[in-house]
């Protein structure tokens, strides 16, 4: 029974995220969003560590001190500010670097799609800002990335979904300037 619930919750997460995707233009990011989910690797841990109220990730990670699946997952799928980290050349250590636009925005709908997922009914478009803003992540990415992030968040929960992604199609994904870089 686990493994159709979880099956159901991913495929619902990747459906709404493509819906978003296909919305602002997205459409190759929209179909291939998550489908690392249904590798062996992360399906099974999904699988084992399904709740139906929260990633299955945390509680691997609670479990086991880390999360298999989580490892698996951010060293493929280019929409999580994880997978942008390199060497600096000059401290010679690991630090963030900035996401590309197409999968800043990927992200974008990733966290919009968790939180409908999730939060269910008491989903509104301010809920993935709020997650954002309750966690350290800020800290833990590039600070453009953090920033521009925040404003798309904020504008989704200020202007709603329509406004939110026709800026996204008209300015974002054309490569113009964010309002504190003109």
């Amino acid at each position: 029974m686990k493994a159709f619930c979880h099956f159901c919750t991913i495929t619902k997460h990747k459906l709404i995220v493509m819906e978003g995707c296909f919305r602002v233009g997205l459409i190759g990011q929209g179909l291939t969003h998550d489908l690392s989910k249904y590798s062996p690797t992360e399906f099974r841990s999904g699988m084992r560590y399904y709740q139906g109220n929260r990633s299955p990730n945390a509680a691997e990670r609670e479990d086991k001190g880390y999360s298999d699946a989580w490892m698996h997952h951010k060293g493929r799928n280019r929409h999580h500010y994880e997978y942008w980290t390199d060497m600096n050349m000059q401290s010679r250590q690991y630090e963030p670097v900035p996401m590309p636009r197409k999968y800043l925005i990927e992200m974008v709908m990733d966290r919009r799609a968790a939180c409908k997922v999730y939060q269910g009914d008491k989903y509104t478009d301010g809920s993935a800002l709020a997650y954002f803003t309750g966690s350290i992540e800020k800290q833990r990415m590039h600070p453009k990335t953090a920033r521009e992030l925040d404003f798309l968040l904020l504008m989704l929960k200020e202007k709603g979904e329509k406004e939110t992604f026709r800026y996204i199609r008209k300015n974002v994904l054309n490569g113009k300037p964010f309002p504190w870089e003109e």
